[in-house]
């Protein structure tokens, strides 16, 4: 039976903003409080999706959370009619409400983490809504992220689908961002590789002294017990702490595998060669045969993979068995980051082609190419039993970018953000998309 692996990329909401909300995120808060343009954003994000899909990759879409949350801002005592709350938020305190209006759902590489059938004990695709307690703005968000993929994937006997972990700090998950999976084919049983920034509970492992670490060992293991994963099927790495310091958030923005390969910075691990030893020795046991490309420091600094994201690429099999890395523009900017890419690629290694793609709105506020999509590994019987609306076609493309067009905004400052009649839009916006992409009732206003 063939097996894919689908890129579900987030489509990003009517209120992208630029609100600096991500201490940790260097491009976040070196861009807060300029203007943004949710219509451009939307359209570079959808432009992606259907250059792969053009290229022959199976491709999906994940639909955006209702911003402002006014349920949010209703819980932390902010009274009256949603206009009300609104201009009460904005009056009394701004902060709350630029966190109630961001669009950080569209880096649904922190929606969740997905284990494969392959690797689970009972044989289905298991998901885990990721609770990004980390920041308040994106902590609001797995409720309906975990009905929205609960309506893309709703058929209980090839999907499973787990709550949140605990919401407090010894848990903290950022869901896909720090975890990958290798295997010889996406179809077979392979290794799934967790990637920490702290313990929680034990002192002996080092912590950052200037950002926080977002992932703790101990959630990643929740995850992975939930799923049902075998001792060995797993490996657990953690993130250099000194890189975290340096503006590296989550590990997919210092390191990206995919199938057999793991495409890494030199200074992107503590222990990497027992790491890479580990992760060689357990995929060698399922059939697979773990190759690894780092790049050194003397050629990339770590501050340069921060600024062009060059790690926050999307690695890509092709069916010669070689590579395609898909990267933003910002790499090809980066002239110590081009001249490697291109010493790469001409050296007729495994990655053999390098794709660029303006993404220029989701760059600003610190997500590239990785962080706008969540892949899943799906079977033939599976993808079949997927939502079919959420699938990318030309004909939804085509539909998607014309309801963009329709309902989105070209321009939002922070000022923008305290406009009742934005809310009123976003929600005309949702309950039409909710339409096209076939989800029922998924927002809090569709079903209170």
């Amino acid at each position: 039976m063939k097996s894919y692996e689908v890129n579900f990329d987030g489509l990003v909401g009517p209120t992208h903003n630029y609100g600096g909300l991500s201490y940790g995120n260097v491009a976040s808060q070196s861009n807060s409080q300029q203007s943004s343009n949710p219509k451009e954003a939307a359209l570079q994000g959808l432009a992606k999706m259907k250059a792969l899909m053009d290229m022959g990759f199976q491709q999906g879409v994940l639909a955006p959370q209702e911003r402002p949350d006014v349920a949010a801002l209703r819980r932390l005592g902010f009274s009256g009619t949603d206009a009300q709350v609104i201009e009460r938020a904005a009056k009394e305190a701004m902060p709350l409400l630029v966190a109630s209006c961001s669009a950080s759902s569209m880096w649904v590489a922190n929606a969740a983490t997905v284990s494969p059938s392959a690797d689970t004990a009972d044989g289905r695709v298991h998901f885990t809504a990721a609770n990004l307690n980390c920041k308040y703005h994106r902590s609001i968000e797995h409720p309906t992220t975990s009905r929205v993929l609960g309506a893309m994937f709703a058929n209980q006997q090839h999907f499973a689908h787990h709550a949140a972990l605990p919401a407090v700090a010894q848990f903290g998950d950022e869901g896909a961002a720090n975890h990958t999976r290798f295997c010889r084919e996406y179809g077979e049983a392979g290794v799934e590789f967790f990637v920490f920034g702290r313990s929680a509970f034990d002192n002996r492992f080092p912590a950052p002294q200037k950002y926080p670490a977002r992932q703790t060992l101990e959630a990643s293991q929740a995850v992975a017990r939930l799923h049902g994963l075998r001792d060995e099927g797993v490996v657990y790495a953690q993130q250099n702490p000194d890189v975290i310091d340096q503006g590296v958030f989550h590990n997919d923005v210092i390191a990206v595998g995919n199938g057999e390969v793991l495409f890494y910075h030199e200074d992107a691990f503590l222990e990497t060669d027992k790491m890479l030893a580990e992760l060689q020795g357990k995929l060698a046991k399922v059939g697979g045969n773990f190759q690894s490309v780092c790049v050194p420091r003397s050629a990339v600094t770590v501050d340069d993979a921060v600024r062009s994201y060059l790690f926050n690429s999307q690695l890509l099999s092709r069916p010669d068995g070689s590579m395609l890395l898909i990267v933003p523009q910002e790499c090809q900017a980066n002239e110590r980051v081009w001249t490697y890419l291109q010493s790469l690629t001409s050296a007729g290694g495994l990655i053999r082609e390098v794709k660029v793609f303006d993404l220029k709105q989701s760059m600003q506020n610190g997500g590239g190419p990785a962080c706008l999509r969540l892949r899943v590994a799906l079977n033939e019987t599976e993808l079949a039993a997927v939502n079919p609306g959420v699938i990318m076609t030309a004909p939804l493309y085509g539909s998607l970018t014309a309801w963009v067009e329709k309902h989105y905004r070209d321009r939002l400052s922070e000022t923008d953000l305290t406009d009742p009649q934005l809310l009123l839009e976003c929600r005309t916006a949702l309950d039409e998309l909710t339409q096209i992409l076939k989800l029922g009732a998924v927002y809090p206003f569709q079903i209170n």
